[in-house]
């Protein structure tokens, strides 16, 4: 067994895709996903499910390592943007080796910063500094890194 992939449903997924790869240096996996049919709505559990969207490669797991998952449906469920708290997947994580650096590259790439850059000792483990940002479309990620 091993993690393969985790999903973020987006209003604009080549958008949100650009950002990932500008932002973290994730690699775009062929085929775009162009996908409609009985098969989708079985799996989803949807009735009329219709998406477009990509695989990005993530950064430090080599060629077979897992990816983010980028979908845009033809019809979108909208919600709020989820705070840090909220009940379910709460954030993706990022080790960087400088949480500041990336914290800038990613806010002039279109996403926010959510908190402030905070260290903290975790007794047994090191330094930990971090961060929770926004991507474009209000997605949280953490940036840490570990001394």
């Amino acid at each position: 067994m091993r993690f393969a992939h985790t999903n973020i449903i987006s209003t604009n997924w080549k958008e949100l895709a650009d950002f990932y790869i500008k932002t973290f240096h994730c690699k775009i996996i062929p085929p775009i996903r162009n996908q409609k049919g009985e098969w989708l709505d079985s799996g989803t559990g949807l009735k009329g499910a219709e998406l477009e969207g990509a695989h990005l490669l993530l950064p430090g797991h080599g060629e077979d390592g897992p990816t983010l998952e980028i979908y845009q449906y033809k019809f979108i469920d909208k919600r709020d943007a989820a705070l840090p708290n909220t009940k379910g997947f709460g954030h993706i994580a990022f080790e960087v080796k400088d949480v500041a650096n990336v914290l800038e590259n990613l806010i002039n790439n279109g996403g926010s910063a959510f908190g402030e850059i905070t260290k903290r000792e975790v007794e047994g483990v090191g330094e930990l500094t971090f961060i929770y940002a926004r991507d474009p479309e209000g997605n949280l990620i953490e940036l840490q890194a570990w001394n």
